[in-house]
């Protein structure tokens, strides 16, 4: 039978710059591969033109726009996914005995 009473150490913590490395590059990867896909069939004028009509902005500036809006929501998966896949033996510490 397994005893849970001990924390179990895992592994040491990650450097930072590997933990935002393994957020950034595959949500700045799906979000070049999301902005290709969606600017295929979407102009970012007519799209302005359909919701901001009065904003001054160029097909090259929508583009950019685009893609950090998808690269904020596949940042924000990454992140979520990176959250849910921490070890637990950091964070599931039992109680500390009352002497």
């Amino acid at each position: 039978m397994t005893d849970y009473s001990e924390p179990r150490f895992d592994h040491p913590p990650r450097p930072l710059a590997q933990r935002v490395g393994a957020i950034a590059w595959p949500s700045f990867f799906a979000a070049g591969v999301a902005t290709m896909v969606f600017f295929a069939f979407v102009d970012p004028l007519v799209l302005r033109d359909q919701t901001f009509p009065d904003l001054q902005m160029t097909r090259e500036f929508g583009y950019t726009l685009g893609f950090l809006m998808f690269w904020l929501c596949t940042a924000s998966s990454s992140l979520f996914t990176w959250i849910l896949l921490r070890p637990a033996s950091r964070f599931n510490r039992p109680l500390p005995r009352d002497k």
